[in-house]
């Protein structure tokens, strides 16, 4: 009776400290699952309204921008910031719109921007400077930036240019993918540890690859005045400057103490969190493509 009794006790401890592993595993196949599914799905509605033509494409790269200031406005507010969110909102909105016309309405949507937050600075006694800075830098940083997906899109008519603005896009998602990919695999000499410390040197040179891959595809296409070495070099510096957008993007969560940058898309964090890196990588591509002649 002792002696079962003692087996049975000893045993208890095997099956009980299983059970555990095995919900571990359950719920991080579950939280992959998840940022699986909210993943595609957002792709699917961006690349519909990529292939929608340049006015989908503006409509749905205004929400973005919208969001996206939105997160970084509620940031800022975590580190005592007062940012006019409405100003900051409505141009973080209105820049992609103002992509669909020429160059010059980019510039008067700037300048009004600098302009109205200006006014705000003189007549409002209470407001600081810090708060005129996060206000400018909201909307420039998501909205301004952002509207270069509707340049691209808008450079080329028809499927060209809404194969090579998903290309582009594509480039970034398939770096962000192979980078942690092969870094969690291989991934052993950090990269920048104080600022994002899951990063490492090995999954920056797999999203190099990633994006080069892409990019070749897009030079295989015959759609585009590019030559190989060229779609090389653009497929190395848009994956590098995705990554430095990755980073800035990750300083300013790190310095105000949070995680994501919101809880919109599961999975994946906030709006912010999913274009940190198409922030820098898309404006960088288009004007590599200018540069190269190739829009």
């Amino acid at each position: 009776m002792t002696m079962e009794s003692s087996e049975h006790q000893t045993n208890r401890p095997e099956q009980t400290s299983g059970q555990p592993a095995e919900a571990g595993k359950g719920s991080a196949l579950a939280r992959f699952m998840t940022r699986v599914v909210s993943g595609l799905i957002y792709v699917g509605l961006f690349i519909g309204c990529l292939l929608g033509g340049t006015l989908s494409t503006a409509i749905f790269m205004a929400v973005v921008s919208w969001i996206c200031c939105s997160e970084f406005f509620d940031m800022m507010r975590r580190d005592g910031k007062v940012p006019n969110a409405p100003l900051g909102l409505v141009a973080a909105a209105l820049f992609p719109l103002a992509a669909l016309g020429d160059s010059y309405f980019l510039s008067a949507a700037l300048f009004l921007l600098v302009l109205s937050v200006g006014l705000w600075y003189v007549y409002s006694p209470r407001c600081r400077i810090s708060d005129v800075s996060v206000t400018l830098m909201g909307p420039i940083y998501t909205g301004y930036m952002l509207s270069s997906v509707v340049l691209l899109r808008d450079a080329i008519p028809g499927f060209p240019g809404a194969l090579l603005t998903v290309g582009v896009c594509a480039s970034l998602w398939v770096s962000d993918s192979f980078a942690y990919l092969v870094g969690s695999k291989i991934g052993r000499h950090k990269l920048v540890p104080k600022i994002s410390p899951h990063k490492s040197w090995e999954g920056f040179f797999g999203g190099i690859l990633g994006s080069v891959i892409v990019w070749c595809i897009l030079f295989a296409t015959g759609f585009f005045r590019m030559d190989l070495w060229y779609a090389v070099l653009c497929g190395v510096v848009v994956s590098v400057l995705g990554v430095f957008g990755d980073l800035i993007e990750s300083r300013i969560k790190r310095g105000v103490g949070v995680k994501d940058s919101g809880t919109l898309i599961p999975g994946h964090g906030g709006m912010l969190d999913r274009n940190d890196s198409l922030i820098f990588g898309a404006i960088t591509a288009q004007l590599l493509l200018i540069i190269g002649g190739v829009i």
